[in-house]
């Protein structure tokens, strides 16, 4: 099956904004491993992998199958129907409104327009949306650690990386806390979850020379992600892990208003340093991985404004 045989675009209205993303997620997920045309999809080993129930995860699943991505197996079970490799998810599985509200808001906090305390009666007539929507919202920051109640009917918005010395404080809380994660006596490398960090990157790089933009930097700043919180993760330490994926969501938070800008050449140096580094760890050169981490998060603080996501 080629790409041209999938329908068109999933319309805002026609699933609901968790079953949209992740769709999107799952077909991310499948392009970073490379899946090719027959691999089983696991609807427990989805739901697991994205911490959710089996429930969401076969309704997001209904809408690859309606776009011929996925289909029916004879036997019982669901196939992947279509070579991912080329597929752009943003175009299949546009945002939603309720998504483009959540950056909307990102952005604005990540610009100051924001104050770090706000109200849900302040937030409705801005974005012109009911209090269902603004809570919806707010409740979706809380769970990812950047925003928080407070007594009463107000919000804060957590700590963001603004200014010299808060960029400087978290790099240095990141080498510390990434580097001793590659030490940790339980780093095992995930070879699996490697391969698929590596894919993501090498996709990445395959756009560079053919002048292709990466849509709002979005797509390089989840493969940037997923490379640091991949390593964190290999270390078998939870509380470490968390950490390194507490810090992404600040960066987010804060560079989601630079994304656009991102220079072609510094996404290019840093996406290499990544693939030297993903080389030493599956070569079991640790020891060696750790340096080049050590290092490639010391230039990248020197260069973190603008930011660079590394």
């Amino acid at each position: 099956m080629s790409v041209d045989t999938i329908a068109q675009p999933i319309s805002a209205g026609a699933a609901s904004p968790l079953q949209i993303d992740l769709a999107r997620r799952i077909l991310e997920r499948m392009r970073d491993a490379g899946w090719t045309v027959g691999t089983r999809v696991s609807v427990p080993d989805l739901a697991r992998a994205f911490g959710v129930s089996r429930t969401p995860i076969s309704a997001a699943l209904e809408l690859l199958v309606a776009q011929g991505i996925v289909e029916g197996r004879e036997t019982r079970g669901l196939r992947l129907a279509l070579d991912v490799a080329a597929l752009d998810p943003e175009a299949i599985l546009p945002n939603s409104p309720l998504e483009d509200l959540y950056r909307r808001m990102m952005r604005d906090r990540a610009l100051g327009e924001l104050p770090q305390e706000v109200s849900e009666a302040e937030l409705m007539p801005r974005y012109q949306v009911p209090r269902g929507v603004v809570r919806k919202l707010l409740l979706r920051f809380a769970a990812e650690g950047l925003a928080q109640r407070l007594p009463g009917h107000g919000w804060r918005f957590a700590e963001s990386l603004v200014g010299d010395d808060a960029q400087r404080e978290s790099y240095e809380f990141r080498i510390a806390i990434e580097c001793a994660a590659m030490r940790s006596p339980m780093f095992r490398a995930d070879g699996k979850l490697l391969e698929q960090i590596r894919r993501a990157h090498e996709r990445i790089l395959s756009t560079i020379p053919n002048g292709k933009t990466l849509a709002g930097g979005d797509e390089w700043f989840r493969v940037n992600a997923s490379f640091h919180e991949g390593l964190a993760a290999c270390s078998g330490n939870r509380f470490l892990a968390d950490a390194v994926r507490q810090q992404n969501n600040l960066r987010r938070l804060q560079e989601s208003a630079g994304f656009a800008q991102l220079p072609t050449e510094r996404l290019e140096r840093s996406c290499r340093e990544h693939l030297a580094i993903l080389d030493a760890v599956e070569a079991g050169e640790i020891e060696w991985a750790e340096a080049l981490l050590r290092q490639h998060l010391r230039q990248a603080s020197e260069f973190a404004s603008p930011p660079l996501s590394s």
